[in-house]
């Protein structure tokens, strides 16, 4: 293989890090239970940090359905919710707009040749990439991606990636050098497993103080201050207020 141990996996969550939707990935969730299993579960019930296929168990759950029949639906759920993700992103515009930062920050990420970019999302892969496309950010920006419609658990999703990385790019990363960067609680610990590092970032529902008790390697309000991103990334030591989000 022709990986080298300095390379970086850098993978990005996309709500509430990347991108937010206006609601649009909800109303369309929520359209999608309905035509399928008549229902939508709570209106109130939190979908950050977690994967579409364990939205869809807990929301269905909560509406009296068995997990048998939650799971004979699922595939029927997917296919319509992806259908109707994107005539909502259609609806909702300009009002899809990208992060503080973001642009800045995969653009330079981009022409490094130490990084590789990926994805590391709960969204079904088709949903991942009608919201980057929406948000005027091309997928394929992104060489590797781990999905919800790879695993239910957010957990096991850093070791797809990984694997990913070695099978379709020929680059063996190690864990320590697989950075994942997002913006709750749930971005932060999944990682551990394969003992990766996690940047935090307080765009979505999290603040800085909450994601810092889950003890990222650095946490920032945004991602604008570029230089202070890459050297966390980088695992290069930054400045006090860089771990602070100030």
């Amino acid at each position: 293989m022709s990986g080298v141990a300095t390379t970086k996996l850098v993978l990005f969550d996309i709500d509430g890090t990347i991108l937010l939707t206006d609601g649009a990935g909800r109303r369309a969730v929520h359209r999608a239970l309905i035509e399928i299993f008549g229902g939508t579960g709570p209106d109130d019930h939190r979908f950050d940090g977690k994967t579409d296929p364990q939205i869809v168990r807990e929301l269905m759950r909560l509406e009296g359905h068995s997990d048998a029949r939650i799971d004979a639906s699922m595939q029927a759920v997917f296919d319509r919710y992806v259908v109707l993700l994107r005539e909502e992103l259609d609806v909702a515009g300009d009002a899809v707009r990208l992060m503080p930062g973001v642009r800045e920050l995969l653009d330079v990420l981009a022409t490094r040749s130490d990084v590789v970019l990926g994805l590391l999302t709960g969204n079904l892969v088709g949903g991942a990439h009608a919201k980057l496309q929406a948000a005027g950010i091309e997928p394929s920006l992104f060489r590797v991606g781990a999905f919800g419609s790879d695993h239910e658990a957010r957990g096991e999703l850093p070791a797809v990636a990984q694997r990913r990385a070695r099978d379709e790019l020929r680059v063996d990363i190690p864990g320590r050098d697989v950075v994942v960067i997002g913006d709750t609680p749930a971005d932060i610990d999944c990682g551990r497993a394969i003992g990766a590092r996690a940047i935090g970032v307080a765009t979505g529902h999290y603040s800085v103080d909450e994601l810092r008790r889950h003890d990222p390697a650095a946490v920032f309000a945004d991602l604008s201050p570029t230089s202070d991103v890459l050297r966390a990334i980088m695992g290069v030591a930054s400045q006090p207020g860089a771990r602070r989000g100030e």
